[in-house]
């Protein structure tokens, strides 16, 4: 029997970007869900129930700050791993997200989409 595939949810208000890294890992075997704020990714979290969230800080709606926070807060968003995916450089990002257990801190602009795929290997496996 196949192995089902791994589910991952991009959060990413700019679709050009979030739709390069669909691809990207589609290609690399994953189930991938997109929303654009942090509001829809509430929601996707709740239907889709990924194993990782790739989440972009500033969007419309609501902040990914804001919709971790939220997460967190939900009994089943307590385990579910994050990315924080994002041009705010780590020393700009809100203090807050030292305290809501995210798996990764990355800087768009300095990694390539494989690049993000193998971190996402890496904190998966």
């Amino acid at each position: 029997m196949e192995k089902s595939k791994r589910r991952i949810l991009i959060v990413e208000d700019e679709q050009a970007i979030a739709q390069i890294y669909r691809f990207k890992l589609e290609t690399s075997g994953y189930k991938v869900m997109t929303a654009f704020n942090g509001e829809d990714g509430l929601k996707a979290f709740g239907d889709f129930d990924p194993e990782l969230i790739l989440l972009d800080l500033r969007m419309p709606v609501m902040s990914g700050e804001e919709m971790l926070e939220r997460l967190r807060s939900r009994d089943d968003g307590g385990n579910v791993r994050v990315i924080i995916l994002t041009n705010i450089s780590k020393d700009e990002a809100p203090a807050k997200l030292r305290l809501l257990d995210v798996d990764r801190y990355v800087v768009k602009a300095h990694h390539t989409p494989k690049q993000i795929v193998d971190i996402i290997a890496e904190v998966l496996n």
